[in-house]
């Protein structure tokens, strides 16, 4: 008997999940709860049963009418508030995503540059030391080769090229570019870089564009130039762009590439310094470096810029994030912005 009623409520409760009209609830209410109907043949039934056993079985057969009632009576109103179709009505399209903000800033520097001739170039992430250090004039005691700076893998070293880095910049690509092609060179690289820190204006993974230009009689002015052109089309006519003296190991002179901040319209802010937010690096290419990739710096000079995408695009003019980290802390509330 116990058994019989469990089956009578789950295969009751089923049914009348599935109903779809009101007819159709009626019959099953008549079915089960009916004079005639499944419950009262078995009701009939417990009479028969002994005291003890009548108590407990008779308890159970309370609980299943009134759960077969109460989902009856609680069904017409759920089967009233389906919505009616309508086929002429229009389909609801689904939400689309978009590309992340990063992604749109790549794709932008790459316009930017690409209508001046600078042909878009891919590099490794995961890089030897000759390319990533040696060949960029950097000596095996500089800081930045300290595993305190850079990331080292846990690989065999290479007789000649040296340990395995994730490249901590895109100027990895330099002498692999002066590698896969002679002068006149004009080359973009954009590319995933790693070091080791973190705070509002950095991450241990970033993006990064290296801008390369060689060629015969190359000088600071057209290094300054190609600088202007893009500050004034990415970030707007009325921000301005600055070298200041610097000291990189594969560039002689050597500069630091400051635009005016947008957060504090130049005034100075928590972000910036004095009005100015540093971009990257930049400067004529070091002898040195032409010399490994094997152009004569007799005949040759060049220049070379590496700026962070990440910190480019959080200063573009109307954007005002000033907090690198944002970009990638996975806040829909904050993407859906863009």
């Amino acid at each position: 008997m116990r058994e019989k009623l469990q089956n009578l409520k789950n295969e009751g409760l089923a049914q009348i999940i599935q109903a779809t009209d009101p007819a159709e609830l009626e019959n099953l209410r008549t079915h089960y709860l009916g004079k005639k109907g499944a419950l009262a043949e078995i009701a009939k039934e417990l009479s028969r049963l002994e005291p003890e056993e009548k108590k407990e079985i008779g308890q159970l057969f309370n609980d299943t009418k009134t759960a077969i009632a109460n989902a009856l009576n609680s069904k017409p109103q759920i089967l009233n508030l389906k919505p009616q179709l309508d086929p002429t009505l229009p389909g609801i399209k689904p939400s689309a995503g978009h590309l992340h903000p990063v992604t749109h800033a790549i794709e932008e520097i790459s316009s930017i540059f690409e209508k001046i001739g600078f042909v878009r170039v891919r590099y490794p992430e995961v890089e030897w030391d000759w390319y990533a250090f040696e060949a960029l004039n950097e000596p095996q005691n500089h800081p930045a080769r300290d595993e305190l700076e850079t990331f080292y893998v846990d690989a065999p070293e290479n007789s000649k090229l040296g340990k395995v880095v994730l490249t901590p910049h895109t100027s990895n690509g330099q002498v692999r570019e002066m590698e896969r092609t002679k002068p006149p060179i004009r080359m973009i690289n954009i590319g995933k870089c790693y070091r080791r820190q973190s705070d509002v204006s950095h991450t241990v993974m970033f993006h990064q564009f290296e801008g390369l230009v060689i060629d015969t009689d190359i000088n600071i002015t057209h290094l300054k130039g190609t600088i202007d052109y893009f500050v004034k089309q990415f970030f707007g006519s009325k921000r301005q762009s600055r070298l200041r003296p610097y000291h990189f190991q594969f560039t002689e002179p050597s500069f630091e590439v400051d635009v005016t901040c947008d957060i504090c319209s130049g005034k100075g802010c928590k972000l910036c310094k004095e009005g100015w937010l540093e971009l990257g690096g930049a400067g004529m290419v070091h002898p040195n470096v032409l010399r490994a990739g094997k152009i004569d710096p007799s005949k040759y000079t060049g220049f070379a810029f590496g700026c962070g995408v990440e910190r480019t695009y959080m200063m573009k003019s109307g954007l005002k994030i000033d907090d690198l980290r944002l970009l990638y802390g996975n806040d829909i509330r904050f993407l859906n912005q863009f």
